[in-house]
């Protein structure tokens, strides 16, 4: 094999090494070309998938879905809506993420009831979701799950405190200020994130400042900023800059579904 071959080569093999952590490629058994063998699964294979009996081709599916631009029609909204009670924990937790893509406020309390589910990938995946979808009625929910009392992983915390950032109601900030006594750092750095959000200062970790500062003040969410969700993003790694090799799956940032204008600085 020549030299250029050999790199292509390798960099197939070590991407076929980390399919499940990113690289986002599948190998087409039978492909008659290089580009065929890359090529996504096409919206019928998907919703295939999503539909079989196997729960882990089924979770498959539905994740290929959630991921997918298409996967907003009507008849996926609807399997995701099915799906989100799946005995499969997976399977719960791709039609959870799909609501999150795919949703509208009606479904945050969907998601909202996932936060509770004895899984930790489905409780994860509900507040990354509940960070995409905005709905009031869902607030107490995510209150409850900020408590370590209630909620053991320190993740689903740090990803619930986040969420809390788009609703600007004083229940809200005093607990994300008494997160900031936490002594995990990804909650702290989470309900100090949201704080400022929702109220355009900085008060750093001191608990008392930003309690002193909320009894001086008539509104502290004057000053609110556009509450964003995270999304994914990466660099290339150095496979994806041979031909063929999609680029990665980075996301854009948004306001969540359904947030009023004044609440997403518009």
């Amino acid at each position: 094999m020549n030299r250029p071959g050999r790199w292509i080569a390798a960099g197939l093999s070590a991407c076929a090494g980390v399919l499940g952590t990113g690289c986002g490629l599948e190998f087409r058994e039978g492909a008659a070309t290089l580009t065929q063998a890359l090529a996504p699964p096409t919206p019928t294979e998907a919703a295939e998938r999503a539909l079989s009996s196997n729960p882990d081709l089924r979770a498959q599916g539905t994740l290929l879905l959630a991921n997918a631009p298409f996967g907003g029609g009507d008849p996926y909204v609807m399997m995701y809506e099915d799906y989100i009670n799946d005995p499969a924990p997976t399977v719960r937790a791709a039609a959870t993420r799909a609501l999150g893509n795919h949703g509208v406020p009606r479904h945050a309390p969907m998601i909202a009831a996932n936060l509770r589910d004895p899984q930790r990938i489905v409780r994860i995946e509900a507040a990354r979701a509940l960070q995409r979808v905005h709905n009031p009625a869902v607030i107490e929910s995510l209150l409850w799950s900020l408590q370590r009392g209630n909620e053991q992983e320190v993740d689903v915390r740090a990803e619930v405190a986040h969420a809390l950032g788009q609703y600007p109601d004083h229940r809200v900030l005093q607990q994300l200020i008494s997160a900031l006594g936490e002594r995990q750092l990804r909650v702290t750095h989470s309900a100090l994130a949201s704080l400022r959000t929702l109220t355009g200062q900085d008060f750093g970790l001191d608990r008392r400042a930003w309690l002193e500062w909320i009894g001086s003040v008539p509104d502290p969410f004057a000053a609110r900023s556009a509450y964003v969700y995270p999304v994914f993003h990466r660099d290339k790694l150095w496979f994806e800059f041979l031909p063929f090799m999609p680029p990665p799956p980075n996301e854009q940032s948004s306001n969540p579904s359904g947030m009023a204008r004044d609440l997403s600085g518009g």
